[in-house]
């Protein structure tokens, strides 16, 4: 239930609400570009957090006269394509008509605080979008959505405490790209030997996959029927991008079939999957004594005991090899590597004492990654709760002082 003291207002009511502009013929014409006046588009918006930081496109004196300037301080929202994404603007910016600017009235509406309101409201917008050549909706939908408003001290109150959250997820997105480059620093040295460590002086091997393996076979190639209960078949696209089996939403074969298949191949501990069809290069380790089996669009990998499984993931997951497969993949509708080809690709390798020693290095790095990541996630989870209450009233902040009422 809403607060007695919160009153419902449309958007128009609040803040002024006017469409970008940009009537130039042809729009590619360059003797509108290239001059020093931001021109952002709807891609720039969905790319960007609460602040408009950055754009891609600037225009002349030209560009500006076939288009509209909007101070800072203004709110972005699109209105084609990805609808409803918002940003803050930190600097004056020309936008084109693919674009609504929201300018606040200051004493109706806190900036940040609508703009939060707003995003929340990017479902509902979407939906009423029209289903032309190209999603979009326009004013008409815009200036009257209903806006839950508490007085203007609570407004800036919750700002204050939802930009607090937005700063550690700030904070925490720069610690995870700055780890993240950290260790694709590593890799790129690691993994190539340009940086030998130290004790370390062993000589490096070509040799291809198919001589380091005692199992090289990829999924299934069968349709099996479906069940609600039994064994998990998992896909590609159960493989994640931080190297884990997610068994949610995999589909289910019966015991009888599974048993079929497992007398073929037995996926044991510590065996390597990587992803061979469609998404290509993602890799995981079997952790699990979970029964499951696999379709063809993952490939079991099992070494020797002379190389490390964790090092030869660490490679398979590095940049050089991701684009290695991209070029070795078929030109069909679903890309793929044969397992043919797979075994033929040749790796450089240390000897095993310094694969073990490289491969604990980065996953260490990994760790990092992996608990950074969790945090952020955790961040983002624990605003969006609370969002919920505050915007809507369901929980009330104490104007008078610095904690939630």
């Amino acid at each position: 239930m809403m607060p007695n003291d919160w009153d419902v207002l449309p958007l128009e009511k609040l803040a002024l609400v006017e469409r970008g502009k940009f009537s130039a013929r042809p729009r590619n014409d360059p003797k509108y570009y290239g001059g020093e006046i931001p021109f952002v588009q709807t891609g720039d918006i969905s790319s960007t957090g609460t602040y408009l930081q950055n754009f891609s496109q600037t225009l002349n004196e030209e560009g500006l006269k076939v288009s509209k300037l909007f101070s800072k301080n203004t709110i972005l929202i699109t209105i084609a394509a990805n609808i409803g994404d918002t940003a803050i603007t930190t600097f004056d910016v020309a936008c084109p008509d693919s674009v609504v600017a929201i300018q606040p009235f200051s004493n109706m509406a806190n900036t940040y605080w609508l703009n939060k309101v707003l995003e929340t409201r990017k479902h509902e917008l979407d939906s009423q979008a029209t289903q032309n050549a190209q999603k979009n909706i326009n004013l008409q939908v815009l200036k009257p959505l209903l806006i839950k408003t508490p007085p203007l001290p609570e407004q800036k109150k919750i700002a204050k405490i939802l930009s607090t959250w937005d700063k550690a997820i700030t904070t925490t997105e720069q610690l995870l790209a700055n780890s993240k480059q950290q260790k694709k620093a590593l890799m790129q040295q690691l993994l190539t030997g340009k940086k030998r460590l130290p004790g370390f002086s062993g000589e490096w091997k070509e040799e291809e996959i198919k001589n380091i393996t005692t199992l090289l076979k990829d999924g299934t190639h069968s349709t099996h029927q479906r069940y609600e209960q039994g064994i998990p078949m998992l896909s590609a696209v159960n493989i994640t991008k931080s190297h884990k089996l997610n068994f949610e939403d995999a589909p289910l074969i019966s015991e009888e079939d599974f048993k079929k298949i497992h007398s073929k191949y037995q996926i044991q501990m510590g065996d390597l999957l990587l992803t061979v069809v469609g998404t290509l290069g993602r890799t995981a380790i079997v952790n699990t004594t979970r029964q499951f089996t696999l379709q063809r669009s993952v490939a079991i990998l099992r070494f020797k005991d002379k190389y490390c499984t964790s090092f030869v993931k660490q490679i398979f997951s590095s940049l050089f090899f991701q684009k290695l497969l991209q070029r070795k993949s078929n030109s069909t509708a679903q890309a793929g590597v044969y397992l043919g080809t797979l075994s033929k690709i040749r790796l450089s390798l240390p000897p095993l004492p310094e694969q073990q020693k490289i491969a604990s290095i980065l996953s260490t790095a990994d760790k990092e990654i992996e608990t950074l990541q969790q945090k952020l996630d955790c961040l983002k989870q624990e605003k969006k709760a609370l969002m919920q209450q505050l915007l809507t009233g369901k929980r009330r902040v104490n104007v008078d002082e610095l904690k939630v009422a």
